[in-house]
Formats: C-alpha cells, sequence, structure tokens
C-alpha cells in the first residue's frame, strides 16, 4: 500500500514535467517556423517555388511532358 502512494506521488510530479517539455517543443517548433519564414520572406524563393509549380501544371493540363 505504502508503494502504491509513492507512485501515485511521483505520476504527479511527472505531470507537471511532460506539461513543460511539451511547452519547450512548441516553443522550439515557433522559433524554427518563425526563422523560416524570415528567410522565405527576405529571399525571393516563394515566388519562384510557386511559379514553377504553376507552369509545371499549366504544361500538363496542356498535354506537354515534364522536362
Amino acid at each position: 500500500m505504502r508503494d502504491l502512494n509513492r507512485n501515485d506521488r511521483w505520476q504527479k510530479r511527472e505531470h507537471g514535467q511532460a506539461t513543460a517539455e511539451y511547452a519547450l517543443v512548441m516553443l522550439a517548433a515557433a522559433a524554427v517556423a518563425l526563422a523560416l519564414i524570415a528567410w522565405v520572406t527576405s529571399s525571393n524563393v516563394l515566388p519562384g517555388f510557386f511559379t514553377s509549380i504553376i507552369e509545371k501544371v499549366t504544361s500538363l493540363a496542356n498535354g506537354t511532358p515534364l522536362g
């Protein structure tokens, strides 16, 4: 009975730790997303990417092979 009580207290402490770890992972993901957004907006990668996608879709719609 005494071991069960210790285990219960341990699980309660671990629950708080899991919440803190989840929060840190979310902060890290947000930081990576912000860095990616900053890089994409500072370079001209995104417009070129969308242009190439539109060109490929248009060529497929016209029946011309990709290449």
